[in-house]
């Protein structure tokens, strides 16, 4: 599925089963706690922290894909077609660590 397929996909879904787009700030709060979620589940999985008895084991394809549905909700409702941004954000990216990356010590 492409970035441009996603937003379809998801805008259709809005419409059909949740009613409308909550407004942004909503889902800029909503965003921030799904990637909360994400990592509770990186740091009890390759961090130190272990897994309460009390917690269900939760799954990082699912965090990870809530994530990419409240941003790609966030695009939508502001107007961002997220295959430019990202190629314009690769492109800036390229320009400015093109090399930086690769002459730091700590990465080699």
């Amino acid at each position: 599925m492409t970035l441009a397929a996603a937003q379809k996909e998801v805008d259709t879904w809005i419409k059909t089963h949740g009613v409308r787009y909550f407004n942004e700030l909503t889902n800029m709060a909503l965003l921030t706690e799904e990637v909360g979620e994400v990592a509770r589940i990186i740091a009890r999985t390759y961090g130190e922290q272990s897994i309460k008895k009390t917690e269900q084991k939760a799954e990082l394809k699912d965090e990870l894909a809530d994530v990419l549905f409240v941003l790609i909700c966030l695009a939508n409702q502001t107007g961002i077609d997220l295959t430019e941004a990202l190629k314009n954000n690769l492109s800036k990216k390229t320009l400015r660590d093109s090399e930086r990356h690769k002459s730091n010590k700590k990465l080699l």
